[in-house]
C-alpha cells in the first residue's frame, strides 16, 4: 500500500464522480488516497483508462510511491498533460515547453 495521487484536467463528471468515490478530492481535479492497495490502484486506473477513450482534450496523471523507480515514484499518464515528465539524474521532473516569443516588426517603431 502506498500514497496515490491522481490529477485530472478537463475530464467528464463521470470520471470525476468515480474518482471521488474511490479517493479524497483535495481540490478540483486532484485526488488522493494515503493507503491504496496495488489491486485497487490498478482497478481505478483500468476504469479511468477505459472511460478516457470518450474524453476530449483531457489528461490524467497518476503517481504513487515506488522505491524501484527513479525518484522513488511511478507515473502513469493518459492524454497530454500541460507539462512533460522527464527522467533526469534518477529523478522524474517536469519540463514546460518554452512559450514562443512574440515577434515585433521593427518598422512599427
Amino acid at each position: 500500500m502506498s500514497m496515490t495521487v491522481i490529477v485530472t484536467r478537463n475530464v467528464s463528471d463521470r470520471v470525476r464522480g468515480f474518482l471521488a468515490s474511490s479517493m479524497l478530492e483535495l481540490g478540483p481535479g486532484v485526488y488522493s488516497a494515503p493507503r491504496l492497495s496495488v489491486a485497487v490502484r490498478e482497478r481505478v486506473w483500468d476504469v479511468v483508462s477505459e472511460w478516457f477513450l470518450l474524453e476530449r482534450e483531457a489528461s490524467v496523471v497518476m503517481v504513487w510511491a515506488d522505491p524501484k523507480m527513479p525518484g522513488g515514484q511511478s507515473v502513469k499518464v493518459l492524454g497530454m498533460p500541460p507539462v512533460e515528465l522527464v527522467e533526469v539524474d534518477g529523478m522524474i521532473v517536469t519540463r514546460r515547453p518554452l512559450k514562443a516569443e512574440k515577434k515585433t516588426d521593427p518598422s512599427e517603431n
